[in-house]
């Protein structure tokens, strides 16, 4: 089942994207501003993106331009009230993969959602991931820290995949936990640096870096 993410700041049109997208199978979740549209994408969790370009915080044009730099490349359908050319090449050279201006007809969203999520489950699958002397094989689900191979548990497994797929990034706790336990764990909980510590017996403690105050990184 595609998961998308809708990043729409009227709660008509969000709904209405929103309720169209459910009815045809797809799991949806809304935000309305683009700092939460970043955090929320950052997470690796969708399939595609539709943003809207108008939104409170970041505009469209950051969060996209922000998503490619940290190397996030769910399909984005840009979604927009703007039709001057210039939007439109500026939307697209920024790295979204299609633009629809408001107001547009659900069939055709649909249809343009289904292209671009065929086109990228046509691209080559990445099945092992590289950080530093890290490997995670996402087929048999074994890690390697130099020459040792680790046994993880599923969260350790999952925790991993994140900081392999966002390397130097640093990640808080917060979207951590929304992509290792989902949104509605206790965002007070500790558990999140419980596995950074398991993570950093299994596989040394160089492999994970702490930034006070703002979350964890693997190194690039």
């Amino acid at each position: 089942m595609n998961r998308v993410l809708i990043v729409e700041d009227e709660e008509r049109i969000a709904s209405f994207v929103d309720k169209g997208l459910r009815a045809n199978g797809f799991t949806t979740t809304i935000v309305g501003d683009g700092d939460a549209a970043y955090d929320y994408a950052l997470t690796g969790g969708f399939d595609l993106i539709l943003l809207d370009i108008g939104l409170p915080g970041r505009d469209g044009f950051t969060v996209l331009r922000e998503l490619r730099e940290a190397r996030v490349s769910a399909p984005v359908i840009v979604l927009t009230a703007r039709d001057s050319v210039r939007d439109t090449v500026a939307g697209l050279e920024g790295g979204a993969d299609d633009w629809m201006t408001k107001p547009f007809r659900f069939e055709e969203l649909l249809a343009r959602v289904r292209l671009r999520l065929r086109t990228a489950a046509r691209a080559p699958e990445v099945t092992v991931l590289r950080g530093g002397e890290v490997t995670l094989d996402l087929r048999t689900r074994r890690a390697r820290s130099g020459e040792r191979t680790v046994d993880l548990t599923a969260r350790e497994f999952v925790l991993l995949e994140l900081f392999l797929r966002h390397p130097g990034q640093v990640l808080s706790r917060e979207q951590i936990l929304s992509h290792v336990w989902g949104y509605d764990f206790d965002p007070g909980s500790n558990i999140v640096d419980v596995y950074v510590r398991a993570l950093r017996k299994k596989l040394g403690a160089e492999r994970v870096e702490t930034v006070r105050g703002m979350g964890y990184r693997l190194p690039a």
